[in-house]
């Protein structure tokens, strides 16, 4: 009886991890999707990251209630509450991950509708990092991959410092182009953004480590409530 009852939570488990990656790859394209749409300034591509955010909250609300089931029915042990716990934090990430999407898509509607523009920063090159965060801390879950953990925090610096230097360049273009000070302030606020994608990333490798070790700590000196923001 007790290893038939630990068979159906391990396929549980497994069922739940498989719904995290769904959830963790439609919120990673969102991501890519809405930073085309910012750089291309493309109305049509913004509208469709827009509609795209149910898919996100059905997903987030059926890892829930799914995590609730097992947390009341199927009597996990303490390795097996850390996954769960872990899973319900993640989907808390992935789902604001989802809203910062919808959010910069919002900001590319605003430039266009300005006139401004975003070709002036490497809008791509930011982008790209915070996907690879975002798909390597999940990769991290899925394998329970400290070394990925690891990976994932020592991103978070090369964002930050692409962050710092493009709201430099923003700053400057302020300066150099009053006219557009409107649709630079969109665009301030949606590398903002981008930067906060890759603190939710953090944010997933963090529990991943904890899941992994039984001990819950801060990996990124940065985001210590400590610690001076930049």
């Amino acid at each position: 009886m007790e290893s038939h009852a630990r068979q159906v939570l391990s396929a549980e488990i497994e069922q739940l991890e498989h719904d995290l990656l769904e959830m963790g790859s439609r919120a990673e394209s969102m991501v890519g999707q809405a930073i085309e749409a910012l750089c291309t300034l493309d109305a049509e591509s913004a509208k469709a990251v827009l509609l795209r955010d149910d898919e996100i909250d059905e997903l987030d609300l059926a890892i829930e209630n799914h995590c609730l089931r097992m947390l009341a029915l199927q009597q996990p042990m303490a390795s097996d509450l850390r996954v769960i716990g872990t899973a319900m934090k993640m989907i808390t990430d992935l789902e604001r991950v989802g809203d910062l999407s919808v959010d910069i898509a919002k900001i590319a509607l605003k430039i266009e509708k300005e006139f401004g523009q975003t070709d002036f920063i490497d809008l791509h090159r930011i982008g790209a990092v915070a996907r690879e965060m975002l798909l390597l801390s999940l990769e991290s879950f899925v394998k329970r991959d400290l070394a990925l953990v690891e990976q994932v925090c020592a991103r978070d610096d090369v964002v930050d410092e692409l962050y710092r230097a493009m709201r430099d360049q923003i700053h400057r273009h302020m300066r150099e182009q009053p006219d557009e000070v409107v649709s630079a302030s969109w665009l301030l606020l949606a590398i903002h953004h981008v930067e906060r994608i890759a603190d939710h990333a953090v944010n997933i490798a963090e529990r991943v480590s904890f899941m992994v070790t039984g001990e819950l700590k801060q990996l990124v000196e940065s985001h210590r409530s400590d610690q001076p923001h930049a």
